[in-house]
């Protein structure tokens, strides 16, 4: 039995695997409707989700299984204190896998370690998202052809963006990578990724504040929202919201090959004027996360379908 609970829980060689699966659903979806008949997803969100909790319910829905659980930990025992260990156990007796997310760092591992079904990580603090992850590679490698040879930009909140740092964790594995991280001084890069990931790993990157400064050297351009919910007081938050605003003329400045990723959702940091643009592919982004949860669900339960 295999839990996800960070991206580099696959090697390379399985990720490839994964991500020809997720390509193959999206091709052949026809092929797999009855995949996961009989099977059932629990999904437990103690935090809001829109994409992702839709996006796991709908994968296991393509695949002919059937979905339960719950939205927010107001509406589940954990109102009550119940622990996540315990939590984990009695799911377990109802379900077959699990998608979790928590806005404690290391909850879902803790989750994994008392759990008798997989464990999938939708999300945990500021810590990791390997769904996205797992989305956004799938993306760039769909629509660029490759996962190597990129410039890459991040811009906003490097700091809290949990879909930034495990993106970076996994894309340090393949070669001729260079990032550029786009910031502002309070929502830097953690030093622990600088140093443990990028620097350990001779990944070339800069930092930058201006954002015009980076887009004419660009293959891809992930732009992210300052997360309100991460910030500890509402006056951080305010004067930081709106330091990045991707429009019309910014997106004069970057080549015409730039692919422009979000892992939504999107508060104001890119202008609607910059959806028409062929460039602008999030929503596209938010497609294959449904391809991509499939294969995973598929792969985690060891159901293979010739």
């Amino acid at each position: 039995m295999r839990h996800l609970m960070s991206p580099l829980d696959f090697s390379v060689e399985e990720l490839d695997k994964l991500l020809d699966l997720a390509n193959d659903i999206e091709k052949y979806p026809e092929k797999y409707a009855h995949a996961c008949a009989g099977k059932k997803l629990a999904t437990l969100f103690y935090e809001p989700s829109t994409r992702t909790r839709l996006s796991h319910e709908a994968a296991m829905l393509n695949l002919g299984g059937s979905v339960l659980g719950f939205s927010s930990a107001d509406s589940s025992s954990a109102a009550k204190g119940e622990s996540v260990s315990d939590t984990i156990r009695t799911v377990a007796c109802y379900a077959d896998i699990v998608a979790m997310r928590h806005p404690k760092e290391g909850a879902p591992m803790v989750a994994a370690a008392h759990s008798s079904i997989p464990i999938i990580n939708a999300g945990d603090g500021g810590h990791q998202h390997p769904t996205q992850t797992l989305t956004d590679l799938l993306t760039i490698r769909s629509l660029k052809g490759r996962l190597g040879n990129l410039t890459i930009g991040l811009c906003g909140d490097l700091k809290f963006g949990r879909t930034v740092h495990s993106l970076i964790q996994a894309l340090v594995r393949y070669d001729n990578l260079n990032f550029v991280l786009i910031s502002p001084e309070e929502l830097r890069l953690p030093t622990y990724i600088r140093h443990d990931v990028l620097r350990r790993n001779h990944v070339p990157y800069k930092e930058v504040v201006r954002m015009e400064e980076a887009l004419p050297e660009l293959d891809i351009l992930y732009m992210t929202r300052v997360q309100k919910e991460r910030f500890f007081n509402e006056e951080d938050y305010v004067r930081m919201k709106d330091f990045y605003i991707l429009d019309k003329k910014k997106m004069e400045l970057a080549g015409k090959d730039m692919l422009v990723l979000h892992p939504l959702p999107r508060v104001n940091e890119i202008s609607v004027e910059v959806d028409d643009d062929p460039r602008a592919v999030y929503f596209k982004q938010a497609k294959y996360g449904v391809y991509v949860r499939m294969a995973l669900i598929l792969t985690l339960l060891g159901i293979h379908v010739d």
